[in-house]
């Protein structure tokens, strides 16, 4: 090996070692057996707890009973007044999602706020099949600590829920047909979702505008081609009504919960004719101004973000209902009385959140969910089975998870105190095993602690970025260009795709029919790397050069990953009928100090804004950065 390249490789290390991130932040340990002996064990099967020993053999659990000979050279845990319970399962996060307003988004330390309240497998909603590849490298690299992630491909209805956000056409496919659905779903597959997540329900809890709402045959298409290809369906569902055409149609898990009705016997019925889990998350409509910082909270939350709660956002009032009652304390009232009617049905419940919603603290919120389930009827030892080995089954990974059996995989959670008495030392985590490793606890929140967002290493910027001539749609550097408009379901409408621009030469273009919200727009991004995740250094180069043709004022908006930069950079340019080259200096950006150099750029973003009802539209070409 040259030696540039032994350097080059001692440097990333070195990188990743000081940015904290290495080997999962694990406590200093061995691969020699560990005994964690005299702990109450709650197994995850809703069996009675017993007193007992569990032996774990690197990432599995070799043998768990009362009377156990240890290994020699074992560690041995005294655990004695303990509780040890399976790893926690979260089964609706959106991971990359900031959780108190004006904070940037950090996902690395929302994973460790997962790890560091006991949660190790989580279901993640708030991304896009782009991001699945580097995501997964980074956490199987060590270079992020994560709990075990379920990546979701996310589907909706035109007009409908998890479509309005702005974030375009490939975050979340609309469809509304069978046909449509079978060939989104295809569509996908070469990504290898872990799951679907389907935006079945319109309804907006009464306190605004319904959106549309997916019918049976085209669920149900979902449903059928998913499943063949051995990938789950979970749902937004929040009404009864929605809920017996998700469960005809036989998705696996009714996520949210029914808020609008008592469930009632047919849905019953349908739920258990088709193996229908329930997750109802209450942690993000329990109707809370702020949450009390517990110890816990106060690890898994940033420094910018406690700062930011010390002043909590004043509560908008709801109008009341025919009955005197709120919306949100309606929907409350059926959300946790429709627990206990599930239940003693025998329906399936699993725990879910919602978590990076603001005010739905990532990690916290699973232990908050927990609690909740016990206020809306189960007892201690039922929310921690559907916390664990209910959640397992939801998934349909019981074969290795949420269980504390031999042979399972070792995801462990050591509670001081007795939760089966007071569910409130759910909280009090003594130590927290993934894969059969002790993670390092203090050393997550610490990373949690340390100022600004967590660093990721930078791979070097290429010059040329995209001429439009791969056959197979992506960009010069094997990246894809997505888009974006203005939020709500009303939104910019666009289509946009490669066009001829003169005979073998191609070109992007964008039209665009503007909304009729007060500042519409149409925008084409370029991700740097991989669904925009991780950052370039083109700091070697002078700025952003670009061939374009249209009719009016535009903007390039630099999207940053914000280690050194702390946001997102704007340049206005002009465009006519004739083509010309554009050049944008990085030093001509304003308002920066010190002077951004383009050290950490994700993606390059091309903005179409005009007035309400106009039409907008742009053709660009031969992307590149220039010296």
């Amino acid at each position: 090996m040259k030696r540039r390249s032994i350097n080059a490789c001692i440097l990333a290390l070195l990188v990743m070692f000081i940015s904290g991130n290495l080997a999962f932040s694990f406590a200093q340990q061995t691969d020699k057996p560990i005994a964690i002996v005299g702990a109450l064990i709650v197994d995850g099967t809703g069996a009675q707890p017993f007193n007992g020993t569990v032996i774990i053999q690197g990432e599995r659990i070799l043998a768990v009973g009362a009377n156990l000979a240890i290994p020699a050279k074992a560690r041995i845990i005294r655990a004695n007044g303990q509780t040890l319970i399976p790893g926690i399962f979260d089964l609706h996060t959106h991971l990359e999602y900031a959780t108190v307003r004006g904070i940037n988004s950090d996902w690395p330390k929302n994973l460790k706020a997962y790890l560091y309240s006991g949660v190790t497998t989580v279901v993640d909603f708030g991304t896009y099949p782009e991001t699945f590849a580097p995501m997964r490298r980074l956490i199987k690299s060590g270079v992020v600590a994560a709990p075990r992630i379920h990546f979701a491909a996310r589907f909706s209805t035109p007009g409908g829920h998890g479509a309005e956000g702005g974030r375009g056409d490939l975050f979340t496919l609309e469809v509304q047909t069978p046909r449509e659905a079978k060939a989104a779903v295809e569509r996908i597959l070469p990504y290898q979702p872990d799951v679907i997540k389907v935006f079945t329900d319109g309804w907006r809890y009464g306190t605004a505008t319904d959106m549309t709402s997916m019918n049976e045959e085209t669920l149900a298409a979902i449903v059928e081609t998913a499943h063949r290809y051995g990938i789950e369906v979970l749902t937004h569902t929040v009404t009864l009504e929605k809920a017996k055409i998700a469960a005809r149609a036989g998705v696996d898990v009714l996520a949210h919960g029914i808020g609008n009705a008592k469930a009632d016997d047919e849905l019953i019925r349908l739920m258990k004719a088709n193996g229908t889990n329930y997750v109802s998350t209450l942690a993000v409509y329990e109707p809370l101004e702020r949450p009390e910082f517990t110890p816990l909270l106060e690890n898994v939350l940033s420094t910018e973000a406690k700062e930011s709660l010390k002043a909590p956002a004043p509560v908008a009032p709801t109008a009341p209902t025919p009955t005197g009652e709120t919306p949100t304390a309606r929907r409350w009232k059926f959300l946790l009385s429709n627990i206990s009617t599930l239940k003693n049905a025998g329906i399936n419940l699993g725990t879910g959140t919602d978590a990076g919603i603001v005010g739905t603290h990532h990690g916290w919120a699973t232990l908050r969910e927990i609690k909740l389930l016990v206020e809306g009827g189960l007892s201690p030892l039922e929310a921690l089975t559907a916390a664990t080995g209910n959640s397992a089954r939801a998934l349909h990974v019981d074969h290795e998870r949420g269980f504390i059996k031999a042979g399972w995989l070792a995801d462990l959670v050591l509670l001081d105190g007795a939760p089966l008495q007071n569910i409130n030392d759910i909280e009090r985590i003594n130590k927290v095993f993934l894969n059969g490793k002790e993670l390092d606890r203090q050393k997550l929140a610490s990373d949690i602690a340390m100022p600004g967002i967590t660093p990721l290493a930078t791979s070097k910027a290429q010059e040329q970025l995209d001429d439009f001539e791969r056959l197979d749609g992506r960009s010069e550097i094997d990246t894809l260009w997505i888009n974006a408009y203005d939020s709500g379901h009303d939104h910019t409408k666009m289509v946009w795709g490669k066009t001829l621009r003169s005979p073998h030469n191609h070109a992007l273009s964008v039209m665009s029919l503007m909304s009729q919200s007060a500042k519409p727009f149409a925008r084409v991004s370029l991700p740097l790397r991989r669904g925009g995740v991780e950052p370039v250094d083109a700091s070697l180069f002078r700025g952003v050069q670009f061939e374009v043709r249209g009719d009016g004022e535009y903007a390039l908006i630099l999207a940053t990953y914000g280690t050194s930069s702390g946001g997102n950079f704007q340049s206005k340019f002009s465009a006519g009928a004739i083509w010309k080259t554009v050049q944008i200096d990085f030093a001509s950006i304003k308002n920066t100090q010190p002077k951004w150099t383009g050290a950490d750029l994700l993606m390059l973003t091309f903005e179409v804004s005009r007035k309400p009802g106009e039409l907008g539209w742009l053709e660009l070409d031969n992307v590149k950065f220039y010296r």
